[in-house]
This record gives C-alpha cells, structure tokens and sequence, in this order.
C-alpha cells in the first residue's frame, strides 16, 4: 500500500504539495527532509504529514515520486511547523519559505571544532553579585514563577560593562536546575566567540552554537545536539531564535536593539518578534537587554508593559568614560581626519602602554569623486549612490553592487582636471595612523579588510591579548566586545549615519555614539572618549555626549509621535524593484490602486493610510529602479490581511519584483 508525503517547498507559493513514497522508501517520517522533483528542478522538500491515502480531487497518476530522502531522522519538529506558518503570515511570505530559512541546509553531520569541558561537574564557580544585578534576577524569577499571560517580558537595562550578562547567566542557571533549555541571542558573528566562550566555561558541553560562521553541516550537528537534548543552551545570532530546544524556559535577547536582528532577505523576520511569538506560545519568558535600548522597547518599558530591571554601576573596577565632543568646523584640517586633541590623546594612549580604538561606520579610503570646476560627483552606473575610493585597489568601487572602475584623472562631465576626494573612511584614516604613528601596532576591521575565515576573531583575539595597539574600525568593533586595556576610543566622524532619509537615523546615530563609547574604561576609571562631528549640537549626539538617555528617548518619541512612526503606528513596506524604470513605476501605481480597494473592502476606510508609491531614497541598486509603498495603521493584523489578499491576489509583469517588509528597520 502506497503512502505519500506531504511537503512544503522554498518557492514563493503559498500551498503545500503532495508527493508519492516509492515503496523502496519505507521509513519516511513528518520532520525530515526529501529530494523532489518540481517541473525540471530538483528541490529540497520538507515532509509535514505522511498521509495513507492520495489526494482528493487530483489524479493518482500525476503524483511525482520522492527521489530520495536527505535525512535518516526528523530533523524539525511540529512546534517548527507551527512557527513556520505563524511567520507565513506575519511576513507575509510562503510555509516553505519560512522553514527553509529555519533548518539548516547541511545533507551531512560534521563537527564544529568547538572546544568544551567534559562535564557540568567541574564548572567553576561564580563570585558577588551586586546588589543591583541579585534584584534583577530575584525579579524576574518571581514573575516567572507567577506568570500570567503575557506579563512575562522583561529588560536588564544599564550601561555597558554593568553586568547584563551576569544576570542572564543567573536565570539560564535556575532554568537548567529546572531541566530547561535557553536560547541566547547575539546580534553579531562578532560577539558569539566572546559570549560562547564565557557560558561554555560556565556550563560546559551542554552548549551549542548557531551562526553564520558555521558551514550547513557544521549547523546540522548542533541541530542535532539540540533536538537530542545533548545541548541545553543555544548561543547564536539571528536564526538561532528558531533552534528546537526541548522543554524550552525561556530565551535571552542580547543587544535587543541592534538591527541585525533583522533580516534582510525573505522571510524579512525580526528575531525579537519571532522570540516573543515563541515565549507567549509557550508560557515563558523572554529577557532582553541593553545600554541603549530601541525606542520600541523603551516605550513599552515606559508603559509597563515590559518589566524593566536597571543596573547603574560599572563593576570592574571601571568607570562611565570621559567624553569630550569636538566641532570639526573649528578644528579640522585639510590634509588630516584626526582633530588636534585626538591626535595628543592617542598618543597619549601609547605612552602609557593602553589602547585605543577609532571608529569610523564608513570602509574605503576617501568617501567620493568630486570635480571641483562643476560639482559632479561619479556615482555608480548601477546604483544611485557615490562610488568610494579603494586606494589598494587603485579603483573607485560601489559598496551595494560591487561595481568598479578605475579613478578618472579628469572630470567626465566637464574636463576639468581640478579633481579630487571629499570625505575618508578607514582604509583613509588607518594610512594617516600609521604615518602619525609609525611605531604603534595598527590593525583595521572592516569587510574589505577581513578575506578569510576565522581572521574576524584573530584580530579582536590580538587586540584583547594586547598585541595591537590601535584598531581602527566599522559597526563590527562597536558593540558588546570586552577589551581590559582599551582606554581611548575616537569616533571619527559621529555624523555619517545622521542624515540618512530614514526615521530610526537619530536613534541609530544615539545608539551607535553611546555602544562605541561604552568600549572604554571598563576596567579603570580613566577611560576617555573624542566624539568629532561636524554637527556637536544636535541632539542624537550632543545627548550621546552627555549620556542624557531619558531626555533623547522623551524627545524621539514626540517626533516619532507626531509624524505618526513606530511605536505609535505599525508599518508595512512593499518595494518594487525592476530593470526598466517604466515597468516599476506602472507596477507600483497598479498596486497602489489595489490595495485601496481592497482596504476599503475589508475595513473602514480610516484603519490603513496608503503613503506613496514613491521613489526609494536609494533610487537604484544594482541596475534595478525601486519604488515604495507604505501602508500605515494601529492594528498590524489588519495592515497584515490587507497586504496578504494583495500579494496573493497581484500579478506584476514579469521582470518586476515585489518586497514585502513586515515592521520595516529602515526605508531606505
């Protein structure tokens, strides 16, 4: 007697399909994965249900045949089936879209090398907590204890090096007393060595990890661990928030307000979002936190709705670090990036044997071409934005598509030969460091700068054990890292995120001043930090300067408020994207039409507000037009059904793609 398998596929088509089990097959089971054929393609299909009898309503004859099934065991389980169709509908995307993004693609087991103790047994034991850290522990085990509903969301809020991770330790300690799993996010590839090494000599062989930096197989096996029981805490970074640990307690959000947390490609899931979902479903907590909490979280903390738990002392010997703004208006000078008193501290820095940090969100040695006759400004062929200047290279290169060409010595536009580069980045920068300082031990981060696996973590490895002097870098170095002898931290230029079209700039700019701040003076009390800018005044970065958090959040959520942003409205963004320029704006406009008649269908005519369509602040990337349509409303659900009868029910010319983005992090 037959039997057939239904599967879901990554393709984007909302239905699942049906498939007949060879009876040389005989030991398939809901939760592994199997080979198919679709039309002409071979895909990887993941079995849902093992059925007894074929289809209603479909001829027996058209069934396809499983070619082979990839796993020996199940490898997802019911709990992944119901998460994948929670975010089909929250994203707005297909089941088989959602639960490729969630099992990891290895066919084959291998080890990831990781080194672990032998036993829970010989773990060491931990110090002092402080007053503040056992209140917040004691706190949020009472209210697990006393869970009702969703009254179960809670946030270590304080300043970096302030414990937050002690307190999550803590409670991932009683949940193991108590036989439970934990899931411990990180936003970064970066941070999951630093914060895998602390719980692994804590807790030994029953961690497991989850991030990019592994291969397919090197996942599956911790997968496996994980689904075994062998691994009772999961440490990784976003897609890790899907790792099926049984009889989970609860799941920790490190850095919760870190975009990275987003993803980027569909499903476009929030890892925070997900979280709660998995934690409300199964009656647990979810902890999160951070020195700078999102505006999101804030606002919630602020209405009551999220238990907020604050720790406001340094423990390490350290103390908050000096900073000291500078107006590059006034101090700045041609043929240098470095203000006179950055200059004096870092080499200051050096002759007391300490180290320093420069930061700099921005890679390539000059910003842009600019010809100084006529103003033009070479901008990619492919992308509406300005080529950088790679002096290693000797060519100008676009940091969204990756198109290059050689620097013209001439003005395109006008001949003109008074041409040159306006603005630095780092590999700029790390060239006047080491002509400044030719005897300190200088090392850049950067994604131009790292070209093989494992170099990422050998350079923070030397900067902590002191080999390095200075280290110049982007975001990667700006968050979460610990470095004992780390005194001066310079950020280059605080104003390059500032002015970016998009209503979390402010947010992102306060966050990123105060995380890159936050690296210094963690374990001496005479840590400093220069903050340039050409901007000292504005608020984002004079509040970072000052370290005013309250008055930054009162005064970002009025605006956001009063312009009608998140939290106090929910998003919905759809970018059309197309080669031809006619093409995408026809779609667009079709689409736009669309969708108000189909809210005006479904609900009363003042629950979605239609913006656009409009063309994207970054107009074209990689030779495709974008436009956008928001849809705007209090109630997500509602935008959510709107958007699903739209997407399901439209059908744009072929060579025009839709993007579907579910509470959006940037609109750019």
């Amino acid at each position: 007697m037959n039997q057939y398998a239904e599967v879901i596929l990554n393709i984007p088509v909302n239905q699942s399909f049906t498939y007949i089990l060879p009876h040389t097959i005989t030991n398939a089971k809901a939760g592994m994965r199997a080979e198919v054929r679709l039309g002409n393609r071979r895909m990887t299909a993941f079995i849902i249900k093992i059925h007894q009898t074929p289809p209603q309503n479909f001829p027996i004859e058209k069934l396809k045949p499983v070619i082979r099934l990839i796993d020996t065991k199940p490898i997802f389980t019911e709990e992944q089936v119901r998460l994948a169709q929670w975010i089909s509908f929250y994203y707005l995307c297909s089941q088989g879209e959602a639960i490729s993004a969630m099992i990891p693609s290895g066919r084959k087991e291998r080890s990831v090398g990781e080194t672990v103790f032998d036993a829970l047994d010989s773990l060491p034991t931990q110090c002092d907590l402080s007053f503040e850290q056992t209140s917040a522990v004691q706190g949020i085990l009472k209210h697990i204890q006393n869970k009702s509903g969703t009254d179960n969301i809670h946030y270590v809020y304080g300043p970096t090096g302030s414990g937050k991770t002690e307190v999550f330790l803590k409670i991932a300690e009683d949940m193991l007393s108590h036989a439970k799993g934990i899931i411990y996010l990180v936003p970064e590839i970066s941070l999951t060595k630093q914060v895998s090494d602390t719980i692994t000599a804590r807790f030994g062989n029953t961690v497991a990890l989850l991030h990019s930096g592994l291969t397919g197989s090197q996942k599956l096996s911790e997968w496996n661990r994980i689904l075994s029981g062998e691994a009772r805490i999961v440490i990784g970074a976003r897609s890790a928030v899907f790792a099926p640990v049984p009889n989970l307690g609860a799941i920790i959000i490190d850095e919760e307000h870190e975009s990275a947390y987003k993803s980027d490609a569909t499903p476009r899931y929030h890892a925070r979002q997900v979280a709660l979902f998995r934690c409300h479903e199964s009656g647990i907590p979810l902890i999160m936190g951070s020195a700078t909490p999102s505006a999101e979280a804030w606002y919630l903390m602020k209405q009551g709705i999220i238990h907020r738990y604050t720790l406001t002392k340094r423990l390490a010997g350290g103390a908050p670090p000096k900073i000291i703004p500078v107006n590059l208006c006034e101090t700045a000078h041609e043929d240098s990036c470095l203000s006179p008193l950055l200059q004096k501290e870092i080499k200051n820095t050096l002759l007391e044997k300490r180290q320093t940090i420069l930061f700099l969100n921005r890679r390539g040695f000059t910003h842009f071409f600019r010809c100084n006759t006529c103003g033009f400004e070479l901008t990619c062929k492919n992308c509406s934005v300005a080529l950088t200047y790679h002096k290693n290279e000797n060519r100008l290169r676009c940091h969204y598509c990756g198109w290059s060409l050689e620097p013209p010595h001439i003005c395109p536009q006008c001949a003109s030969i008074d041409v040159g580069y306006a603005g630095f980045g780092t590999e700029y920068i790390e060239g006047e460091i080491r002509s400044r300082f030719p005897h300190a031990v200088i090392d850049r981060i950067d994604t131009d700068s790292l070209t093989h696996r494992g170099e990422l973590q050998e350079k923070l490895d030397n900067f902590k054990n002191g080999l390095t002097d200075i280290l110049l870098g982007t975001q990667m170095i700006a968050k979460g890292l610990n470095f004992p002898n780390l005194k001066l931290v310079g950020v280059i230029l605080a104003d390059t995120g500032l002015h970016l079209p998009d209503f979390r700039a402010a947010e992102r700019t306060f966050s990123l001043i105060t995380q890159v701040a936050g690296r210094a003076g963690r374990f001496f009390p005479d840590g400093k930090v220069i903050v340039q800018s050409y901007n000292p005044d504005r608020e984002p970065v004079a509040l970072a300067c000052s370290g005013d958090i309250e008055h930054f959040y009162d005064s970002e959520l009025a605006q956001r408020k009063m312009l009608l942003f998140p939290p106090f409205t929910r998003l919905i963004r759809f970018v059309f994207r197309s080669s031809i320029e006619t093409s995408v704006w026809n779609a667009a406009n079709g689409a736009a039409v669309l969708l108000r008649q189909i809210a005006q269908h479904l609900y009363k005519p003042d629950s979605v507000e239609l913006l656009g369509p409009s063309e994207c602040p970054l107009a074209k990337v990689a030779a495709n037009y974008r436009v956008q349509i928001l849809l705007r409303g209090n109630d997500i659900r509602i935008l959510q059904t709107v958007s699903r009868h739209f997407l399901f029910g439209y059908r744009p010319k072929q060579h025009v793609y839709i993007e579907a983005d579910t509470d959006p992090v940037q609109l750019l």
